[in-house]
């Protein structure tokens, strides 16, 4: 439910749910937006010429030109705006004198048509000064002296007149309204070549400038001092038109030596206090928003020392049209009566005129439910269909006002604006509005209901307006509830539910104190505050009605501030200021600062227990609880802890209730049925918790049937046959009065039986037997007692038990993807075969044998699972060149159904693994054999082997041997001595070559290794065999290559080239020569390199081997 704490938001509110309710009903046309009566366009810019309306159906427009129809199609620069009547004359080609006149926009729709104002096309003008010649001006000094300005009439008027000369103004020269300059004296300073008026027309942007006169001042034969006289306005008297609502400005310009002050009054009457002002140095007197009552004789006084004038202006007060009470729109029901009121003010008195859509009335048909008295059309028994647009036009010789105001007959039943289940909020004692807002034809009667009881009149309690508006005059806490109201009219009734929360009062229970404070010491003030719980409160602290210093000193917490290190500019006063969204409260306290002296120590200790408590606003369901706090010991209270005591069901037991702030001394307490509570209260503050309070006097609450269910409702089976129905047995609190009982009630879903039910007590199951397997039931268990029933059960939806599938999935298939990977796909099973929640399919298989070897073994079988009704999956990681066995199985939750018939399948030859090993035997002067073992994984039939070997660091091509598939050595002759060799096998399938295992040896003459020096005639030399280490910087062998990133490209294969011989991981045979081994390592070049291109010297030969 939404919440609400202002009128304005639900006024809103209420505007947005009527607009919306509205829109589908039919509607005569309404005028929205037009353009100004009198509108100045700019000769620069196209011409828009507004008009908007809206009704239902949407209305079409037509506009007239000087009072005849206005073809807007046949003129190609006119171009109507769409879905609307807004004009837009491109006079970019055009004079914009040819699109001069007076413009009327009609709107029409099936209902009526609405028409706009008159509106005047006019072109803005800025005209030139007419060209003249200004004669010298001479003077003799004191005289007066009139300069004219006589500006050029444009259109609009200008908006503003002066001069250009730097004269000062003052009470002796100042500037008329119309721009003429005024000497009261003239002085010798006055002398000047440079008065220039000039007039600015703000609509065009131009300033117009009048040629420069000339003053020239003589004092040779000065004039004497003299009294005042007026030089405007002449004579003793004048009279001024005004418009009313309008400004008025009132001059008296006066010749005199001395120069004169100027001063006013009203004869018979006073200004008017708020709307009078003096302006140009008393010279203009100024009245805003002119009224009747402004109209009378206005005294100007000139006076100097040697005599006084006086002038009176007689203001006449006129009015164009202005409304009193301006025709509206009505929405009437068949035979219902309405008025049409076009009530207006005026001087002269306006003509009245009635249009209907757009014509004279009295050239309309005619309508004997309608009759005109004065300002006013009765409509009396209208008929469905006579929906019209009526238009009031009310002028005199200042101007016109123009109304339009449909009657929309229409039969609709009451719809309620004000949206439903709105929650009002209001503090206790004051006044509480509530909201009815209805649209029906005829107007619906709104009748209020509380909580569902007997409907509420007109009382000392309760004003029904209107509008439907519920008022309240004093809200109190048992006016909260829900209420109702109906809106009724002879087609029907709607009601609409909101809510209203009476809040406590915010209350400063705590004030801030008078605090003298030594010096650079510690001021804390605290505001303890109780406030309604269920408003979000917030705390403010002032210092001397403005804002706190921006000072980390000030520390502000929830219900104290506190000033460390205390100065003498922190003196003031201090306001704690508590606010919540409907209401405050405040209070002050007053900080004085003295010299420091020593201050005893300050002894903290846990709160004393709360006292006094008692029970207030006792209801079947609620208790006020009050108690007074104990003595804080120096450590403000941080909250109040209550308890309860439950005497008829467990004694002696105390039970957190609820907790509260500390600044907070009373608490609402929601209270269940058939409990024998008292209460008691602790109080927590820094050091600890209090002793528990003395408990209250105790409180019982009447039995009561239950008011909620047993929770965490279950249907489930265990067997096939069975539902077990399950619920949390619900304690001696919940169960509101004495004989709790569960009433279980079950049926089958979605079939015609009855409701099958059984009452139960002290238990939290019940077993149905007898069930179909697995159907959904539905379930309920509802609480019971001696005082009657609980609330109706949710229905929760339960199974019987499973059993498992009864049928193998069928037509299972096996698609072969590639040597590792295959995909298997069968048809689901009939839902009638599940038996239970269907869960998924599994999908079992195992390698029976190798296609390769005759003698391998039946693998352990593997399963995947498929949730749900997934009819295909993925066989990853399959064995190359192997035959495989399969089935599918579905189940459920009870566990596992057939499985289907046994499908063989094979998989296709792969490429072979690595030789198992790669070793060197037999070596001698220029030839050794190379011997390997097959590889352990063949994955097919293996067609031969690929031995690759090079001198490292030489520029010879890689030397390749093709081998055949039984051939496991092979004798290599002719090797350079004292050459490093680098050896790389791999075997071959008709799917490709498989992974490469890699070896190096050194050919060295062993006389080296003996002796410094070769003996002459020795020819015996020695193979050793050195082995590489990966981690060197290798040259690339002629015939690799090399990529961008400096890493020798890998072999096709996916398996990492085999690294032997790194360290001490090298094995060797009895004759010395070396076994490799495969390690699962990737080779990080195809070559080794980097190394020197003489041969290694006989210590590092030795090294290899270490």
């Amino acid at each position: 439910m939404g919440k609400r704490h202002g009128d304005c938001m639900r006024g809103v509110h209420v505007l947005l749910s009527g607009a919306k309710v509205l829109e589908g009903l039919p509607q005569p046309p309404t005028i929205t937006h037009q353009s100004p009566k009198d509108y100045i366009i700019d000769p620069r810019e196209n011409i828009v010429i507004h008009c908007e309306a809206k009704g239902n159906p949407h209305p079409s427009f037509s506009w007239t030109r000087n009072g005849t129809h206005f073809d807007v199609e046949k003129d190609h620069k006119v171009i109507t705006r769409s879905n609307s009547g807004t004009l837009v004359i491109d006079i970019s080609e055009e004079k914009a004198e040819a699109y001069e006149g007076v413009y009327q926009c009609m709107a029409r729709n099936e209902h009526g048509t609405a028409v706009s104002n008159n509106i005047v096309i006019r072109q803005s003008k800025s005209p030139l000064w007419s060209k003249e010649r200004n004669e010298p001006i001479t003077v003799q000094v004191g005289v007066s002296l009139i300069l004219h300005c006589r500006p050029p009439a444009g259109l609009p008027h200008q908006s503003y007149s002066g001069w250009t000369t730097r004269l000062p103004q003052n009470s002796r020269v100042s500037q008329a309204l119309n721009g003429d300059l005024y000497f009261s004296n003239v002085l010798a300073e006055d002398t000047r070549n440079d008065y220039i008026c000039y007039a600015r027309f703000p609509h065009t942007q131009t300033i117009q400038q009048k040629q420069p006169i000339t003053v020239n001042v003589l004092n040779d034969r000065p004039a004497g001092e003299r009294k005042p006289s007026f030089m405007y306005p002449s004579g003793d008297s004048s009279t001024v038109s005004v418009l009313r609502g309008e400004t008025l400005e009132l001059e008296c310009f006066a010749d005199g030596l001395p120069t004169p002050e100027i001063s006013w009054t009203k004869a018979n009457g006073d200004l008017p206090n708020d709307r009078f002002s003096f302006h140009n140095f008393q010279k203009t007197l100024k009245i805003t928003e002119v009224m009747e009552a402004d109209g009378g004789d206005y005294h100007c006084l000139a006076r100097n020392r040697l005599g006084n004038a006086q002038h009176i202006i007689t203001v006449v007060v006129k009015a164009a049209p202005f409304w009193i009470s301006a025709p509206r729109n009505l929405v009437l029901a068949p035979k219902e009566m309405g008025m049409l009121i076009c009530h207006v003010g005026g001087n002269p008195k306006p003509t009245i005129t009635w249009l209907v859509n757009g014509v004279p009335i009295e050239n309309s048909h005619k309508d004997p439910s309608r009759k005109i008295e004065d300002y006013t059309i009765i409509l009396s028994d209208v008929q469905t269909g006579s929906s019209a647009v009526y238009q009031c036009n009310a002028s005199n010789e200042f101007g016109y006002l123009l109304a339009n105001a449909f009657v929309n007959v229409l039969a609709e039943p009451p719809r309620v604006l004000t949206p439903p289940n709105y929650v009002y909020q209001v503090i206790s004692n004051r006044q509480a509005m509530l909201d009815c807002a209805s649209f029906g034809s005829p107007i619906p009667k709104i009748t209020w209901f509380k909580d569902g009881q007997t409907a509420i009149v007109n009382g000392d309690s309760y004003i029904l307006h209107e509008n439907g508006t519920l008022q309240i005059n004093v809200a109190q806490p048992l006016n909260s509830g829900k209420y109702t109201c109906v809106a009724t009219n002879s087609l029907g009734n709607r009601e609409n539910h909101v809510y209203l929360e009476v809040k406590e009062p915010t209350r400063i229970l705590k004030q801030p104190e008078y605090k003298k404070v030594q010096r650079s010491s510690k001021a804390v003030f605290e505001c303890k505050v109780k406030h309604d719980p269920t408003l979000i409160p917030t705390m403010t602290w002032l210092k001397d009605n403005g804002e706190l210093p921006d000072d980390e000193r000030f520390v502000v917490d929830s219900d104290s501030l506190t000033i460390n290190d205390v100065t003498q500019e922190d003196e003031g006063t201090y306001t704690c200021i508590m606010n919540t969204t409907l209401d405050q409260d405040s209070a002050s306290a007053t900080l004085t600062v003295v010299e420091a002296t020593a201050a005893p120590p300050i002894i903290y200790e846990r709160p004393d227990p709360p006292r006094d408590l008692e029970l207030t606003e006792q209801r079947e369901r609620s208790v006020q609880l009050t108690w007074t706090p104990g003595d804080e010991h120096n450590s403000p209270i941080q909250s109040f802890l209550i308890q309860y005591e439950d005497s008829l069901h467990e004694q002696d037991v105390w039970n957190n209730m609820t907790e509260v702030p500390g600044t907070s001394t009373t608490a609402h307490l929601d209270l269940s049925p058939y409990v024998y509570y008292s209460f008691r209260v602790l109080a927590l503050n820094d050091v600890g918790l209090s002793e528990a309070s003395i408990p209250s006097r105790q409180y019982r609450t009447n039995p009561a049937s239950p008011d909620e269910n047993p929770s965490d409702v279950e249907g489930t089976g265990t067997e096939p046959d069975n539902m077990v129905i399950s619920w949390n047995e619900m304690t001696g609190l919940q169960s509101n009065g004495p004989g709790l009982q569960y009433k279980v009630s079950w049926r089958q879903k979605d079939t015609d039986e009855d409701w099958m039910s059984i009452i139960v007590a002290n238990v939290s199951e019940y077993v149905v037997t007898g069930t179909p397997t697995f159907v959904p039931y539905e379930v309920t268990v509802q609480a019971i007692n001696d005082y009657g029933s609980g609330p109706k059960p949710e229905v929760v939806l339960g199974y019987s038990g499973e059993d498992r599938p009864t049928m193998a999935p069928e037509s299972v298939k096996v698609l072969v993807q590639n040597s590792t990977v295959a995909e298997v796909h069968w048809e689901p099973i009939p839902p009638s075969t599940v038996k239970g929640k269907m869960l998924g399919y599994k999908v079992r298989y195992w390698k029976e044998k190798s296609l390769q070897k005759e003698d391998s073994k039946p693998e352990k079988p593997q399963e995947l699972t498929f949730s749900g009704n997934e009819t295909e999956g993925r066989l990853p990681d399959l064995q190359p060149y192997s035959q495989y066995s399969i089935n599918v199985r579905a189940f459920n939750g009870k566990g596992d159904g057939p499985p289907s018939t046994n499908q063989k399948f094979e998989t296709p030859e792969g490429v072979p693994g690595p030789p198992t090993f790669l070793r060197i035997t037999n070596p001698n002067l220029e030839s050794f054999t190379v011997e390997w073992g097959p590889p352990v994984d063949d994955n097919g039939r293996i067609t031969g082997y690929i031995l690759k070997y090079q001198p490292i660091n030489n520029t010879e091509e890689l030397k390749e041997i093709t081998l055949l598939a039984n051939e496991t050595s092979v004798i290599l002759e002719n090797l350079k001595y004292s050459t490093r060799y680098k050896f790389y096998l791999n075997a071959m399938t008709i799917k490709g070559s498989g992974p490469i295992v890699t070896t190096a040896i050194t050919i060295m003459d062993e006389a080296l290794i003996r002796q410094p020096a070769v003996e002459a005639g020795k020819d015996q030399f020695h193979l050793l065999t050195s082995f590489t280490n990966d981690t060197e910087d290798h040259k690339p062998l002629k015939g690799s290559r090399t990529p961008s990133n400096g890493t020798v490209k890998k072999d096709d294969s996916d398996d990492s080239l085999v690294d032997y011989g790194e360290g001490g991981d090298g094995q060797f045979n009895e004759d010395g020569s070396f076994i490799g081994q495969y390690s699962g390592k990737k080779e990080k070049d195809t070559a080794e390199g980097n190394e020197s291109s003489e041969a290694p010297s006989p210590v590092n030969a030795m090294n290899s081997f270490v």
